[in-house]
C-alpha cells in the first residue's frame, strides 16, 4: 500500500476506477426474465452462429494486425509504444463495452419523436449494464438468428479497433496515460452515439435519414479519420518528422493480418452465413486488390518507386472504401470503389499542405478520406432498395447521405478536438521534448 500512496493522483484514480469495476461486478443483480423482444433458442441458426463466432475472431485479429502495420512505419525509438497504443485497446474497450458501452450503442433509444416515430441519438446505458440481459437468446430486431451475446461481442471488436486507428496520427509524441483517457472518452461520447444512430433499428441516421453503412465505413473509419485529423492539428508537429520506417516486413505482416481479418469485418456484418456475406467477401477482395495496384501505378506515374509501403497503404485504402457498401454492390463496382479511393487518397497523402500537419502515419488520408469516398460511392451505387441514387433513392437520398456525411465529419472532428482539450486540462497530452527525443519506448514504458 505504501507504493499506492506515493503514486500521483491520476494513477490513484485510475486504479480505484478499475478496482471499483472489478469488485462491483460481484454485486450486479441480473434480471433473468427475458425481454419480450427476445426470441427462443429454436430461432438460432447453427450456421450463422458458427460463422459469426469465426468472424468475431477475424475482426479481433485486425487490432494486432494494425499494431504491426503502424509499428513497422515509425522510428526505432517508438515501435513498442506505437504497437502498444493499438494493442491496449483490447483491454480498455473490452471492459468499457461490457460495463456500459454496449448499452450506449444498442440500448433502448434516448432521443425524440419525429412524427409518430421515436428516434434515438444514443442508447440508455442502463439497458445492458454489465451485459445484463445480454445472453444466448436472439434479439428479434437486431440479430434474430444468433445469440444476442454473440452480436455484442462481434460489435465489441469494431469498438476496439476504432480508437486504435486514431493512434497513427499522433504516434511518437503522446503520453500513454493521456491516450488511455482520450480513448475512453472518445468511445463513450463519439463512437457509441454514431453506432446507435446508424446501426440501431431506431437510430436517427439509419432510421430517419436512411443512411446505409454495411460494416462501418462511417461509424469506424470516418470517425477515426476525422479524430486523427483533429489530433494532428491539436498536438502539433514532432521534433523529428523525417525518419525511415523501421521494419517494412512488420508493415507487410500487419497488412496481411488486416486484409485477412477484414473478411470477418465485412462479410461478418451480414450477421448470417448467406449470400450477402459471400458477396461482401468477394467485394472486399476486389476493392483492396484494385486499390493496391492503382496506388502502385500512381506512384510510378508521379516518379516514385514501386514500394512495399505503397502497396500496403493502397490495399488498406481499398478495404476502408468498400466497407460501407460491401454487401450492397457488385464485384465490378467494388473494383471501381478501390480505383477511385486509391487515386484520391494517394494524392492527399502526398499533398504537401496536408503533410505539414504531421499526421504521422497518414491516418486521415487513408481512413478519413477512404471512409468519405466509400460513403459517397455507397450513396450512388448501393443496391439496397431505395438507399442510393441509382437504385430507387433518387437525388433526395443522395443529398441526405451528403448531409449526414457533413454532420458526421463536423461531429467527430470538433467533438474530438474538445476531448483532446479536456484531457489536456487534466494530463499533459504531449510528452516533454526531452522524452520525445529519448523515444516513447524508453520514456513511457521503460522498454526497448
Amino acid at each position: 500500500m505504501k507504493n499506492f500512496y506515493n503514486l500521483k493522483l491520476k494513477w490513484k484514480i485510475a486504479i480505484l476506477v478499475i478496482s471499483a469495476i472489478g469488485i462491483g461486478s460481484l454485486f450486479v443483480q441480473y434480471d433473468t426474465t427475458p425481454l419480450e423482444i427476445f426470441g427462443s433458442e429454436d430461432d438460432l441458426v447453427a450456421a450463422d452462429v458458427a460463422w459469426l463466432l469465426t468472424a468475431s475472431c477475424l475482426v479481433l485479429l485486425m487490432t494486432p494486425g494494425l499494431s504491426f502495420f503502424y509499428g513497422g512505419m515509425v522510428g526505432k525509438k517508438n515501435i513498442i509504444s506505437t504497437m502498444l497504443q493499438s494493442f491496449v485497446a483490447l483491454g480498455v474497450i473490452s471492459i468499457l463495452w461490457m460495463v456500459v458501452g454496449f448499452g450506449l450503442a444498442f440500448g433502448d433509444p434516448v432521443g425524440f419523436f419525429i412524427g409518430d416515430t421515436y428516434y434515438g441519438v444514443i442508447g440508455n446505458p442502463m439497458s445492458f449494464l454489465y451485459f445484463n440481459q445480454v445472453g444466448v437468446l436472439p434479439h428479434s430486431e437486431i440479430a434474430s438468428t444468433i445469440p444476442f451475446i454473440l452480436f455484442a461481442l462481434f460489435q465489441l471488436k469494431f469498438a476496439i479497433i476504432t480508437p486504435a486507428i486514431i493512434t497513427g496520427s499522433f504516434a511518437e509524441r503522446v503520453r500513454f496515460v493521456a491516450y488511455l483517457m482520450f480513448m475512453v472518452l472518445f468511445s463513450l461520447l463519439i463512437y457509441t452515439p454514431l453506432c446507435h444512430m446508424i446501426w440501431h433499428p431506431n437510430g436517427l441516421l439509419g432510421g430517419f435519414f436512411g443512411i446505409v453503412d454495411f460494416a462501418g465505413g462511417t461509424v469506424v473509419h470516418m470517425s477515426a479519420g476525422f479524430a486523427a485529423l483533429a489530433g494532428a492539428l491539436y498536438l502539433g508537429k514532432r521534433k523529428e518528422r523525417h525518419h525511415q520506417p523501421t521494419n517494412i516486413p512488420f508493415v507487410i505482416l500487419g497488412t496481411g493480418m488486416l486484409w485477412f481479418g477484414w473478411f470477418g469485418f465485412n462479410a461478418g456484418s451480414s450477421l448470417a452465413a448467406d449470400g450477402s456475406a459471400t458477396l461482401a467477401f468477394a467485394t472486399t477482395t476486389g476493392a483492396s486488390a484494385m486499390a493496391m495496384m492503382t496506388w502502385l501505378f500512381l506512384d510510378k506515374i508521379n516518379g516514385r518507386k514501386l514500394s512495399a509501403l505503397g502497396a500496403c497503404m493502397g490495399a488498406v485504402v481499398g478495404l476502408v472504401a468498400i466497407t460501407p457498401a460491401a454487401g450492397f454492390v457488385t464485384v465490378s463496382e467494388s473494383l471501381f470503389f478501390g480505383f477511385v479511393a486509391a487515386i484520391v487518397s494517394n494524392y492527399l497523402a502526398n499533398w504537401q499542405r496536408l503533410k505539414q500537419l504531421d499526421d504521422t502515419l497518414d491516418v486521415f488520408a487513408c481512413h478519413g478520406v477512404g471512409g468519405v469516398m466509400g460513403m459517397l460511392l455507397t450513396a450512388v451505387f448501393a443496391r439496397e432498395e431505395g438507399a442510393s441514387l441509382l437504385h430507387g433513392g433518387g437525388w433526395s437520398v443522395f443529398f441526405s447521405h451528403m448531409g449526414v456525411l457533413l454532420l458526421v465529419s463536423v461531429f467527430t472532428f470538433f467533438g474530438s478536438l474538445l476531448l483532446y482539450g479536456l484531457v489536456n486540462r487534466f494530463i499533459s497530452f504531449r510528452v516533454d521534448p526531452e522524452k520525445e527525443e529519448l523515444g516513447l519506448d524508453i520514456s513511457q514504458h521503460g522498454e526497448s
